[in-house]
Order: C-alpha cells, then sequence, then structure tokens
C-alpha cells in the first residue's frame, strides 16, 4: 500500500517482526518429527542459526562449539582475533570501562594493524579442532586478504558491509572489489551483505552469492539507522529478498538462501523470519549471553570501532546459560532466550510445518499488539514476555 507523505513523495509502508504474527493452519505436526536443517555452500546444518561475526561473540572456541551443535559461527577477520596473538586482556578491557571512554578505547584497540598470519592461524585452528572455518570481512579484506583465507582453509567466506552493491562508484585510482570476478575466483562459497531490496539481492545472486544476508541496522548494538537513517524493518526486507531468490531459483536453477541478519532477539522473532522466508538467522545478542561467549556478558557492533563515524555502541546482555542451553536447551528462562531450536520445531509443528521451505508459506497476518495483548502483569511484574 502506497502513502502520500508528502506533495513529492509516495511511500510504501514497511513492517518490522514485532508488527507481525504467524497464523495456525488446519494441520500440526509433531515437533519431533520437523525438519529444520538447511544448507549453504554445500554445507547442511541441523539448526538455521548461524552466530554473527562480532568480537564479543564469536571467537575460535565458540566457533568450534557452535558447529559441533548444528549451527555455524563466523569469525570477523578484522577484529581483535586477528590484530592480537592473546585478544584476553583486550576483551577484558573493554569489558571493564565506562560508557564514556568506550568509544575511545575501541578505536584504540582496534588501530593496531591486522595480522595475516593470524588469519592462517585462526582458520586453522577452528579447521584442526573440528569445526567449520566461517569467516567474514569487509569488501576491503576481501580484496586483501582473499588469497590468505582460501589458502588458510576456510570454509565459507562472509563479505559484509553496512550497505553492500554490485555498482560501487568509487574515487579515482582506488581498488573497488568485483563481486562477480571474488565469488568466481575465490575457490570457496561467498555469502554477501547486507541489503533489503529485492532489487539488490538478485543482482548478489546474479554475481555468484552462495548466501545473500539480509538486514540493515536492526541489530541490538548497531546504530546505523539512527546515525545514517538508512533501513527497512525486517519483516519486509526479509520478504523481499525472499521474493528475488524465488525469482533467481526460476531464472537459474540454482537456489540462494536468505539470512536475516540483526533485530532478532528470541525463538519467536527466528520463526517469524523464517516465516517471511528466510532459510537461516544470523544474530548476536542472544550468543554473546552465552557463558563461553568472549564478550564477557558484552556486546558490540562491527562499526563500533570506526576512526571516523563509529555507528554502534556496547551493550550489557550479562551470562544467562551455555551455548547448548541457549541453541538446544532445556531452557532455564521463561522469555524465549534459550532452547532456540526447540522454539523453531515447536512453532513449525504448531503450524503445521514439516520443513523449512513448508514454514515459509505459512500465513502472516499484521498484529502490532501481539507482544502486548493481555501482558499487562508480565509487564507489570518483569516476566517473561514483559522483561
Amino acid at each position: 500500500m502506497n502513502i502520500q507523505l508528502g506533495r513529492s513523495k509516495v511511500v510504501r509502508r514497511a513492517y518490522g517482526i514485532d508488527e507481525i504474527a504467524l497464523v495456525p493452519g488446519g494441520k500440526t505436526v509433531d515437533p519431533e518429527i520437523t525438519d529444520a536443517s538447511w544448507e549453504i555452500g554445500g554445507i547442511k546444518r541441523e539448526v538455521p542459526i548461524i552466530a554473527s561475526a562480532m568480537d564479543g561473540v564469536v571467537d575460535v572456541r565458540t566457533a568450534v562449539k557452535l558447529s559441533n551443535l548444528g549451527a555455524l559461527g563466523v569469525l570477523n577477520l578484522e577484529g581483535i582475533h586477528t590484530r592480537y596473538e592473546d585478544p584476553s586482556p583486550l576483551l577484558e578491557k573493554i569489558s571493564s570501562v565506562g560508557k564514556d571512554e568506550f568509544v575511545p578505547l575501541m578505536q584504540d584497540i582496534y588501530n593496531q594493524p591486522i595480522k595475516e598470519e593470524l588469519i592462517t592461524k585462526r582458520i586453522q585452528e577452528i579447521k584442526s579442532q573440528g569445526g567449520i572455518p566461517a569467516v567474514s570481512g569487509t569488501p576491503i579484506a576481501a580484496i586483501r586478504f582473499s588469497k590468505t583465507i582460501a589458502e588458510a582453509g576456510a570454509s565459507l567466506f562472509f563479505v559484509q558491509a553496512t550497505v553492500v552493491s554490485t555498482e560501487h562508484v568509487g574515487p579515482e585510482g582506488k581498488a573497488s572489489l568485483d563481486l562477480t570476478k571474488l565469488c568466481k575466483e575465490m575457490g570457496i562459497p561467498v555469502v554477501i551483505g547486507n541489503c533489503v531490496t529485492y532489487e539488490v539481492a538478485i543482482q548478489l545472486m546474479r554475481a555468484g552469492a552462495s548466501g545473500v544476508m539480509v538486514g540493515i541496522g536492526p541489530g541490538a548494538a548497531c546504530t546505523s539507522r539512527g546515525v545514517l537513517g538508512v533501513g527497512i524493518p525486517q519483516a519486509t526486507a526479509v520478504a523481499d529478498c525472499a521474493a528475488a531468490r524465488d525469482d533467481y531459483q526460476k531464472e537459474s536453477g540454482r537456489y540462494v538462501p536468505i539470512i536475516a541478519d540483526g533485530g532478532i532477539v528470541n525463538g519467536g522473532d527466528i520463526c517469524k523470519c523464517i516465516a517471511c522466508g528466510a532459510n537461516a538467522v544470523m544474530i548476536g545478542s542472544p550468543i554473546a549471553k552465552a557463558e563461553e561467549a568472549p564478550g564477557r556478558g558484552f556486546h558490540w557492533g562491527m562499526a563500533t570501532p570506526s576512526p571516523l563515524l563509529p555507528r554502534g555502541t556496547r551493550i550489557k546482555v550479562g551470562s544467562s546459560g551455555s551455548l547448548k542451553e541457549i541453541i538446544l536447551g532445556p531452557a532455564k528462562l521463561d522469555d524465549g532466550t534459550q532452547n532456540l531450536l526447540g522454539a523453531i520445531k515447536t512453532s513449525m509443528g504448531t503450524l503445521g510445518a514439516s520443513t523449512i521451505k513448508e514454514m515459509q508459506q505459512v500465513e502472516v497476518v499484521v498484529a502490532p499488539s501481539l507482544l502486548t495483548e493481555g501482558k499487562v502483569y508480565q509487564k507489570a511484574q518483569q516476566l517473561g514476555m514483559g522483561k
């Protein structure tokens, strides 16, 4: 539905995850026989969850544990773990400083150059411990380190920027990343993001992306929407990009998974993203709450340490349980932040969906009151959905 914003501008209404609800049909399925598995770059995973490539979320240890749990963790190749041989003292310092000292400290810590030998070392550490070495870098890192990443034995390379496109206009004489060439010559599957529109998503697929990440600014620690004023609410963004995936499959015969990245807090959010068309989700703050997470109860965005225009902040998430409890349960909390796979499978069963593809077809309604209707006592007492 188009809305007349003013005499010179007609706009479209877009919806966030909190504004929609999923509608049960005429069939239910036992959650035990639902299949929540998915595939990316030829790698099958039992859990449709990827841990974000953020320094407070994924290190070598958590990447290995997430792989063993059936999920996936992505290591940030431009973070602390590739700038310092031992990042522990730096992570301790980040978790202990006050709010006012935080951004200057981050800018100082991340001013240390990336060490190419540490890129190789971290990838091989994950691989040698039985994990899936999935790694992430900005387009600049892709230009500088793609050969090193492939030779070190990475299984997946995520190219991530606040906004990515196949057509980039840069200063004369400055190298720009050719995404088509990268996908063709990298030698390993390349996942590209982030985007929020049908047009860009299908362009990235045509460039050879093995997966497309959807979401600009909805993350818990991200401030891009406030700093830049850019973004589309996740429910609409995911649905639009999923339409691109389906059209591209008809066009090419190749199926490219969509990953909803950001704005996801609990199991219900994951289920809604899948119902909007996502194959999997990328989450940061829910994993940052794990006892094993490197952030020591804190979480910050990839753009937070920018020396010119920080677009992220540090949030305190605390530690609520182990990685296993968060991904597979059993849940100790009543707010949907633990046993995420159990939430997905139970929702699938309730909606009558046996697979992720069937889940993508369930009915969705606009329902702004979904999270508040009848929850007066929970809100007043800060329990369950009222936290």
